[in-house]
């Protein structure tokens, strides 16, 4: 059982896995943003932290042991060039892991891998609104509202007389209604009759 045991073995021999970590760190030296699977991902991260690392104090000696791990020149020149002024002053932290799903052909995991410091796309600004309280959303409500409650209990409080008057008039207006309806429904069928 292989119980706490760092790193993942990626499915290669050693000489192999360690080269295809230097081949990503290069790409992701000089490309800034990767595509990969999200094992290595995670791998490369362990493996290109301690290197960026190194990086912030430019001398010879750093200079060498950064290009023993990548070597690469171009990458070195390019990770002492551009990418120390960017990264210099944070703490750690210098890549993102950003899972993206799955592969097509095989479903594996797949994750992008960036240098925080050169990432092109910013993350939306919302544009801060004021935020309504409940209170506030129910003061204009219950004003209305209010008024409406007060017409109802003044009309509760009148005689029996003006509710019987007022339910009359409603009976009245929903014959004449259907009335109307009655008739324009005669006139919609006359002209189909005549054809």
């Amino acid at each position: 059982m292989r119980h706490q045991v760092k790193g993942r073995k990626l499915g290669r021999t050693t000489p192999h896995r360690k080269a295809t970590l230097q081949a990503l760190s290069v790409a992701l030296i000089k490309e800034k943003r990767i595509k990969t699977t999200l094992a290595k991902a995670k791998e490369l991260k362990r493996f290109v932290e301690p290197i960026i690392t190194k990086a912030k104090e430019d001398t010879t000696h750093n200079r060498r042991q950064v290009f023993a791990s990548l070597q690469d020149k171009y990458a070195v020149t390019e990770l002492y060039d551009t990418v120390m002024p960017e990264v210099g002053d944070r703490p750690g932290g210098y890549l993102r892991v950003v899972k993206i799903g799955n592969r097509l052909g095989d479903a594996a995991p797949m994750a992008v891998v960036e240098l925080v410091d050169f990432n092109d796309v910013k993350p939306d600004q919302k544009e801060t609104k004021k935020k309504r309280t409940r209170r506030a959303g129910k003061s204009t409500k219950s004003s209305d509202e209010g008024e409406e409650a007060k017409v109802t209990d003044t009309a509760k409080k009148s005689s029996g007389k003006k509710k019987k008057e007022v339910t009359d008039e409603k009976v009245a207006e929903a014959e004449n209604e259907s009335v109307k309806d009655e008739a324009s429904d005669e006139e919609k069928s006359e002209p189909s009759e005549e054809k």
